[in-house]
């Protein structure tokens, strides 16, 4: 004969905390960060560059022209730097150059970088580390962590993921 006490609904499990996973891959080598910003600024200032060698094709004789292509050659390239640095490396935790590298930006507990964080870190943790003459860059290959002044600031870390080679991924199982 069954209690009121042992009646199935009488326990309820506590609610679940959610555990975040701990960080994928590991320390990303500071050579291949410095790789990566490579990469991103050839990205942006090759954008910059092109446009104003359009501008100065096309502007020729009319000045007026040639000052409005050079305005968009600008915005262009405010936009690229925008997605590359804050929406991609938000949504994926990559911008083109981490991704080319095979590294990723994660929140130090492990959670996906999120598009406030990586407005944070590359708009206001870059500027930062190059006002002290690139040493905020230069934290991260003297740091145990290897973090830079931009990580410390934005709550991040950049870890090298294990990539498949092209046979492997290219492999029927």
């Amino acid at each position: 004969m069954r209690t009121q006490t042992e009646h199935p609904t009488a326990f309820r499990a506590a609610p679940q905390r959610r555990h975040r996973p701990a960080p994928a891959g590991k320390q990303a080598p500071f050579a291949l960060r410095c790789g990566a910003l490579l990469i991103d600024y050839a990205l942006v200032i090759g954008s910059l560059a092109i446009s104003t060698l359009i501008a100065q094709v096309f502007g020729g004789g009319a000045r007026s022209f040639g000052d409005t292509l050079e305005t968009f050659g600008y915005v262009l390239t405010a936009t690229v730097a925008a997605f590359n640095f804050v929406v991609a490396a938000g949504l994926t935790g990559r911008t083109l150059g981490k991704w080319a590298t095979g590294l990723v930006i994660q929140r130090t507990d492990g959670a996906p970088l999120g598009l406030w964080r990586a407005l944070l870190r590359h708009f206001i943790g870059y500027p930062l580390s190059l006002l002290l003459f690139g040493g905020g860059f230069l934290l991260a290959a003297f740091q145990t962590q290897g973090r830079a002044l931009h990580d410390l600031i934005a709550g991040t870390t950049v870890r090298l993921v294990a990539v498949r080679p092209a046979a492997e991924r290219t492999r029927r199982r």
